[in-house]
């Protein structure tokens, strides 16, 4: 069986991060109404999607929609019509354990401004990703503590969606995570659930694995260990491949489960479905031939599916695998890969 591992993820730590929200509030990245182009990137021309089959938030200022600006500048016509499919749609943006409160209020105060919802993606729990290349995480539970307070602190008031520590609960099943921190890591992802729940207009997804890891009867009781009741549901195929038909009858498997919750399907990279070749414990990364999925939109194909997002950034690596930069560094050639393939 394929357990994926999830070294992957784009909790970047880099410097700019932390300013990017700031970034976007100078540049007045806002957009007064549907489908009207925002003040951010300019050469980009990128513009947000209508609100009523997609809510969320397009960061103009993303690194799709520079490597579109640096396609065009050099005169790369399909090549920068090509990236604009990932450009133009809202992502997730994955807060740093740098100044968290500073990049919540940031990118919730952008999304504010356009009248848009800030996709936002917690992924810093202790002992993360069992070492692998996203390995790392919060020092302790008080640290983690600290950080998620900060960022609901950030987030305030504002309309925000917040995708719950990818893996955090599978890896408890799997056994990635040893069993001596499993208390600890329930008491902190319900806490986390607790405290976010508590602000005025943010949704909390809590991240209960994929299609392809085994099956619903072995996580559907860690899920409610960990606060899924006072979710407004739960994420699933994060950062993976599994096509929406497979995730939407797991998601509908373990929603039966857990109070018949809704869910999100992360189909930024799910177009081509899994990779199928090579050492199955490296399959999730950077695997070659993937396609992007379905546009991040609410008009879903099941009542129980509350949206497709794009969690997982398309175009950042997975890891220093198959010729890949850094964990969740831009990867312009598998970005244009990924964009290329698309229908």
């Amino acid at each position: 069986m394929y357990l994926k591992r999830g070294a992957w993820r784009g909790a970047r730590a880099r410097t700019s991060a932390m300013m990017l929200g700031a970034a976007l509030l100078i540049a007045g990245c806002s957009s007064s109404g549907d489908g009207e182009e925002p003040e951010g990137n300019a050469d980009a021309g990128i513009s947000q999607q209508p609100k009523d089959t997609d809510p969320f938030w397009v960061n103009p200022d993303g690194n799709a929609a520079q490597q579109l600006v640096d396609y065009a500048k050099a005169g790369k016509k399909k090549d920068a019509e090509a990236i604009r499919r990932i450009a133009e749609q809202p992502t997730g943006e994955w807060i740093s354990p740098e100044s968290p409160e500073q990049q919540a209020r940031g990118f919730t105060e952008a999304a504010d401004k356009a009248d848009r919802t800030a996709l936002l993606v917690l992924y810093n729990i202790p002992h993360r990703d069992c070492g692998q290349f996203s390995g790392g995480g919060a020092a302790d539970g008080n640290a983690y503590r600290a950080f998620v307070d900060s960022v609901a602190k950030g987030i305030g008031d504002r309309p925000a969606t917040v995708i719950l520590e990818p893996d955090a609960v599978l890896h408890m099943v799997d056994g990635c995570t040893p069993g001596e921190f499993h208390e600890e890591r329930y008491d902190l992802l319900k806490g986390a659930v607790t405290k976010l729940k508590s602000l005025k207009n943010t949704k909390v997804y809590l991240d209960a694995g994929n299609a392809g890891w085994g099956h619903p009867d072995q996580i559907f009781e860690p899920l409610k260990r960990a606060g899924i009741d006072q979710a407004d549901g739960f994420s699933v195929n994060v950062s993976n491949f599994y096509t929406t038909k497979d995730s939407i009858a797991y998601g509908k498997e373990l929603s039966a489960k857990v109070g018949n919750k809704p869910f999100v399907i992360d189909t930024s990279r799910n177009g081509n479905g899994p990779y199928t070749e090579g050492d199955p414990n490296e399959r999730w990364c950077n695997p070659p031939g993937r396609a992007l999925g379905e546009r991040p939109t609410t008009k879903t194909a099941d009542p129980l599916v509350d949206a497709y997002v794009w969690v997982k950034r398309p175009g950042e690596s997975d890891g220093e695998c198959k010729g890949g930069p850094k964990a969740g560094e831009w990867w312009a050639e598998y970005a244009l890969n990924l964009a290329k393939a698309s229908k």
